[in-house]
């Protein structure tokens, strides 16, 4: 029986929720007339029960990280321990207010604090602001941030380059930062073509773009030689770090070069970032940089020590004041403003520091080796019954043609509605664009061999199926609550409960 829209369940009379009697004297007019609405606010009466259920089976409908595998390729779609969620839900986090004194708050940044600390060390910066609330807020931020420091040089420049691989906020950013942007393309290895960058730096240019490793799931291996050629120009690395999930603990953005890296802690560092958010892009700078980030910067000021008097059963440690606090500074006079309202989305803040704190630099280092082992492993196992078109080793995806199969009549699209049969995420299609029929796909590491073995055989028996029954996959999918969908139709008819 399909599930009905949560209007539907709803019947006069019914109540989910049951309130105390009333034990203070009823009084009327304590809301002026003129605020009070002349009709029913038309809410539902549905009972707790019925709620709880009509949810859950909407859920089981749906694929989510926490059901299946979902290996979206670029998107790091891991696993995300629930300890993390636990600790953000602590009435110490959620119930602290950002208009609070700093004297009240001081736990929070000191958590901010340290964050931000760790953040330099894994991506080797000197300072960080945790403002952006997404990865392309974090682009904004670190293209306004090197767009203030040429100005204050006497010259903003006017353009930026990008590759022909690069995220498709990348190009957006630019553009909202007052840029144009200039792409280049990749060469036959799929990594940065020096000479086309070369034919393109002058003084002119204001930064290069890049994600390392990049969209192809490939190492830049000339980085320093990139970083070389962009530096000599007088412009400014920028590393967009929606990959770093394969470089903690085994190297670092600013040893390789770059001035500016912003971090996806919605997608390296443990929050789940499905339906649109929640998401955080701290943004990374070298010292040179620092002046122009976002205000507030949290700092801390030193204390004169002294004791308060004692207190029976107090250690000499908790009866002494601290000697220091932490404040918030907004003397930044080169700054480029605020980005996000108060700190930035405090709630995603709390499970990377978490997560962090809880791998330790051992742990996060052998989470990026477990999602290179896990991508390589996949690829390995699919390149014959896909086209590889940039051979690895991949870092921490990689990508697939489904060109093969199009010559049967079967596209990546169908291919990608065929693995919810299998109960596995579709991967990202058609991303990038240099790759025609492209299967982007990362295993990312919290997924075990067994789960890995689960998706190899999907696709190898959908390669099958594409060579010797290629109506089941064109069709596909066939289990799902909703099957194929007519998705020209689907995307303008929005009326989901009456599509056929």
């Amino acid at each position: 029986m399909p599930e009905k829209l949560i209007f539907e369940i709803s019947k006069k009379g019914k109540k989910g929720y049951s309130l105390p009697p009333l034990d203070i004297p009823e009084r009327d007019g304590l809301i002026p007339a003129h605020f009070l609405r002349n009709k029913d606010l038309g809410l539902l009466e549905v009972s707790e029960p019925e709620v709880i259920r009509h949810f859950i089976n909407l859920s089981s409908m749906n694929h989510h990280v926490d059901k299946g595998f979902y290996p979206l390729g670029s998107c790091t779609m891991k696993y995300n321990p629930k300890v993390n969620e636990e600790i953000a839900s602590w009435f110490c986090f959620t119930h602290i207010h950002p208009f609070q004194d700093e004297e009240t708050v001081q736990g929070a940044l000191r958590l901010m604090d340290e964050l931000g600390r760790d953040l330099c060390e894994i991506g080797g910066m000197d300072r960080v602001t945790l403002q952006p609330a997404a990865g392309a807020h974090g682009e904004l931020t670190g293209l306004l941030v090197m767009r203030a420091y040429h100005k204050l040089r006497g010259n903003p420049r006017r353009k930026v380059i990008i590759t022909d691989s690069a995220h498709g906020t990348n190009p957006a950013s630019i553009h909202l930062a007052g840029y144009e942007g200039v792409e280049i393309k990749s060469n036959p290895q799929g990594l940065v073509d020096l000479d086309a960058l070369r034919g393109v730096m002058d003084e002119d240019v204001a930064a290069f773009m890049i994600t390392n490793p990049n969209t192809l799931g490939l190492f830049e291996t000339q980085i320093l030689e990139v970083a070389r050629v962009v530096h000599d120009a007088g412009a400014l690395l920028y590393m967009d770090g929606a990959n770093l999930n394969a470089l903690m603990g085994i190297v670092r953005p600013g040893d390789m070069g770059f001035d500016v890296v912003h971090f996806n802690l919605h997608k390296t560092f443990s929050t789940p970032h499905g339906g649109g958010g929640p998401g955080s892009g701290p943004v990374g700078v070298k010292e040179h940089l620092a002046e122009f980030l976002p205000v507030p910067l949290i700092k801390q000021r030193t204390l004169e020590p002294r004791s308060k008097p004692a207190r029976p059963g107090i250690s000499e440690e908790m009866n002494r004041s601290p000697a220091s606090r932490y404040y918030l500074d907004y003397e930044l006079p080169n700054s480029i403003g605020r980005m996000h309202s108060f700190f930035g989305n405090f709630g995603v803040l709390v499970k990377a520091y978490v997560y962090i704190k809880m791998l330790g630099g051992k742990g996060l280092k052998r989470v990026a080796e477990n999602a290179l082992i896990n991508a390589n492993y996949v690829m390995e196992k699919l390149k014959s019954c896909y086209h590889l078109p940039y051979p690895g080793p991949c870092m921490h995806e990689f990508v697939l043609s489904a060109v093969k199969q199009k010559e049967m009549g079967v596209k990546a699209l169908d291919v990608a509605k065929r693995l919810l049969d299998f109960d596995v995420h579709a991967p990202t299609v058609y991303f990038p664009l240099i790759v025609p029929e492209a299967l982007m796909i990362e295993p990312t590491e919290t997924e075990g061999k067994e789960s890995l073995d689960h998706f190899i055989q999907a696709m190898e028996q959908i390669a099958g199926e594409a060579e010797r029954r290629p109506e089941v996959v064109h069709n596909a999918p066939h289990t799902t609550p909703m099957k194929r969908l007519d998705e020209v139709r689907a995307a303008r008819w929005l009326n989901v409960s009456y599509l056929e």
